[in-house]
């Protein structure tokens, strides 16, 4: 959306993201963790490696729909947004690998196991490079602020 017009600043998470063509600043870069069940058997670990969570039978990791809508073919259910997703996660039916702050959005049903290998997430804000808006301006100068 920032490269058609649609926004004038985003959140972004690399790796998963490009920024290619966009002028970005750096907010937080974190670990990962790994979204259980409260009471699943993982769940007492202090940490696990992204093949144990990626591998459980029991718990499939989600499908997202892609830009056309359809869901690609696998054994996890479909989600839809991230409400759906933790709510599947509690009722025993996916897990998900996730940035380490989303522990603060939690229920108590749903608990969180950092993941040694998976990779870190940095979150930048971003904009297109020949935005001319004073609002992007002082939004992005409030940012790299907060985050310093």
């Amino acid at each position: 959306m920032l490269r058609d017009g649609r926004a004038g600043v985003a959140l972004l998470y690399l790796p998963f993201d490009t920024t290619a063509g966009l002028d970005t600043e750096e907010r937080c870069t974190e670990g990962q963790v790994a979204l259980l069940p409260a009471g699943h058997v993982l769940t007492g670990r202090p940490h696990l490696r992204t093949v144990y969570v990626t591998g459980l039978p029991d718990l499939p990791m989600p499908r997202w729909p892609g830009p056309d809508g359809t869901y690609p073919d696998g054994p996890g259910p479909q989600a839809r947004d991230h409400a759906q997703l933790l709510q599947l996660i509690a009722l025993g039916r996916a897990c998900w690998i996730a940035p380490d702050s989303c522990r603060t959005q939690l229920r108590e049903d749903v608990t969180a196991v950092p993941v040694l290998d998976a990779p870190t997430v940095t979150t930048v804000i971003a904009w297109p490079p020949h935005s001319r808006s004073r609002g992007v301006a002082v939004l992005v100068r409030a940012a790299v602020r907060v985050s310093s």
